[in-house]
């Protein structure tokens, strides 16, 4: 499923699974298979990327609405919302993402929303199962075996390598649609 130019696959879980931790490992083992991604990660959360002292900070507090940031080693944009604004989803952040760079998008977070997903799932947490009510997730990755959903891939969460092949996998089942398409 694309909801953007490029291929959007998620990692999903409850907070404290371990979906940054994963990404950091993953990364890397995509990036050295020829990948060039991008990612989108949902906060829970008020964050701020500036500070005080600082001159895009200055600009933004006198009244930009909008900050672009850039050097030669990376651009940055900042784009004030309005008090009370809805929660941005996924498409909103996907807008953000120039997908002339990349070959596939990686959303941390996002679970409510309709995509393809792998979820991340520790029995220890007492959570339950996300792919027991969601048809969009894929594969759940686990530390502990567990019977799944048919049709959902059942990965080692401690395994980074075979996730990163089975995306690799699923990606290019993705390009094989697309070609045919």
């Amino acid at each position: 499923m694309r909801l953007h130019e490029r291929p959007v696959l998620g990692i999903c879980a409850f907070s404290g699974t371990g979906k940054t931790t994963l990404l950091a490992k993953l990364l890397p083992l995509l990036r050295g298979q020829g990948l060039r991604l991008g990612v989108v990660k949902h906060a829970h959360h008020d964050f701020d990327i500036d500070h005080p002292g600082k001159d895009s900070h200055t600009l933004r507090e006198s009244g930009a609405c909008q900050i672009v940031i850039a050097s030669a080693k990376c651009i940055a944009s900042i784009e004030e919302r309005p008090p009370r604004s809805p929660k941005p989803c996924l498409a909103d952040a996907l807008a953000r993402i120039n997908a002339a760079n990349i070959d596939l998008v990686l959303a941390e977070g996002f679970k409510a929303e309709t995509f393809p997903k792998i979820e991340l799932h520790r029995p220890s947490l007492d959570k339950p199962l996300l792919c027991r009510q969601d048809n969009n997730i894929i594969a759940v990755a686990s530390d502990t075996p567990m019977d799944l959903p048919d049709g959902v891939t059942a990965l080692d969460l401690n395994d980074a390598l075979g996730i990163a092949t089975f995306i690799n996998a699923w990606l290019g089942l993705m390009r094989g649609a697309e070609a045919s398409a």
